[in-house]
């Protein structure tokens, strides 16, 4: 149960800071693993990727996981963690670990000893102690190779998103030295780092441009345009675009509220002037709950715009026609418009960033997207016909 929790644990972990990949599986049976060790983040992708019943027990360094307790709680409860003496009595604490893999669970060694910070694809020497506990309890040996971690998390680095592979490999015969570990895990982590991830071509295009200052003015732009006569709401574009580019959701979401509130401010300018801008799958039922709203409420009214399903440019057209204080409306809506398109774009970029694997499916996604739109703006027009 314990292994249950701590799988699901860092699973959830993993799939929030970009998403886990684990390709093969363990034999039956006890078995010592294995792996490349460039970050700390390499024993929670462990945990995820191993299974369950194997009980997979991690073996950390005794001199720094272990000094403190308070380290010697986390790695001990939330790693499954068993201390290791780097210097002197490290392969009596091994050794005492053949019972567990005897009953079946798996024994989780770095045998690099510590974190490297080699190019990927080149490790550091291996020890012996994990051939030799194998040898003991008379299991077999299984390469497992690791990327993303150093990315994830590297060595004196901060967290930041990245998605991690691991590849379990074949078991390695008994008669099977360091250096032959050692090669088995450097093939097997070049591999998981080199293969390429499937992508859609529609998405690569997308966040081709919105990687660059181009994508900001056009999301400022399709807002503005939205704000005083075109019909799709800026919302739409922030669905395509930071699911494509689920790291520049800030960017664009404050790009896409900017356009709305200059948009929103020349609307009603224009429309304080008489100026009568085509306003398209918009009815007279809208205009006049808006020009209801505004005669209780002066700008406040906008506030309903967000949940209400009246276009934005509405507000602003009818705010105009009564005179309303521009300082007043902006203020107004840029508290309106700021909760909304801010939590809209951050909530698509989040669901980028959590479907990463996914994205192979971005044009499956953007027809979904078209068709729930289309489906959702015919039944707000209707229900205000």
């Amino acid at each position: 149960m314990a292994a249950r929790l701590r799988r699901a644990l860092w699973r959830s972990l993993l799939t929030l800071t970009g998403g886990i990949e684990r390709r093969g599986h363990l034999p039956q049976g006890g078995c010592v693993v294995v792996a490349n060790h460039s970050s700390h983040a390499d024993t929670a992708a462990l945990l995820a990727a191993l299974d369950a019943h194997h009980a997979p027990a991690i073996g950390a360094a005794a001199d720094y996981w272990f000094a403190s307790p308070w380290r010697r709680r986390i790695c001990s409860r939330l790693a499954a963690g068993f201390p290791v003496r780097r210097t002197g009595g490290g392969m009596d604490d091994l050794l005492a670990r053949a019972d567990d893999l005897r009953a079946g669970r798996a024994v989780v060694l770095f045998p690099e000893g510590t974190r490297t910070r080699a190019r990927a694809g080149e490790l550091g020497s291996f020890h012996r102690g994990a051939l030799v506990l194998a040898e003991h309890a008379r299991v077999p040996v299984v390469p497992v190779g690791i990327a993303g971690t150093d990315r994830l998390l590297p060595k004196h680095g901060r967290l930041r998103p990245a998605l991690v592979r691991v590849t379990i490999g074949d078991p390695l015969p008994a008669s099977a030295t360091p250096e032959q570990a050692r090669d088995a895990v450097t093939a097997l982590q070049r591999r998981t780092a080199e293969e390429p991830l499937e992508d859609s071509a529609a998405r690569k295009r997308i966040a081709a441009i919105m990687n660059t200052r181009r994508g900001l003015a056009l999301a400022f732009l399709w807002a503005c345009a939205e704000a005083l006569s075109w019909p799709l709401m800026p919302e739409l574009f922030l669905a395509v675009a930071c699911v494509a580019v689920p790291r520049r959701a800030l960017k664009l979401s404050l790009a896409a509220l900017a356009g709305s509130l200059a948009g929103g401010l020349l609307a009603l300018q224009l429309a304080s002037l008489g100026v009568q801008l085509p306003a398209p799958l918009t009815t007279d039922r809208m205009r006049a709950e808006v020009r209801h709203e505004l005669s209780v409420e002066s700008a406040a009214a906008v506030r309903h715009q967000p949940w209400n399903g009246i276009p934005f440019k509405v507000y602003a057209r009818e705010a105009g026609r009564a005179d309303v204080a521009p300082s007043d409306w902006l203020t107004r809506s840029a508290l309106s418009r700021g909760s909304r398109t801010l939590t809209v774009g951050l909530a698509f970029g989040a669901f980028g960033f959590l479907a990463h694997r996914l994205r192979r499916f971005y044009g499956a996604y953007l027809a979904l997207l078209g068709a729930g739109f289309t489906v959702g703006l015919s039944l707000i027009v209707a229900g205000w016909s």
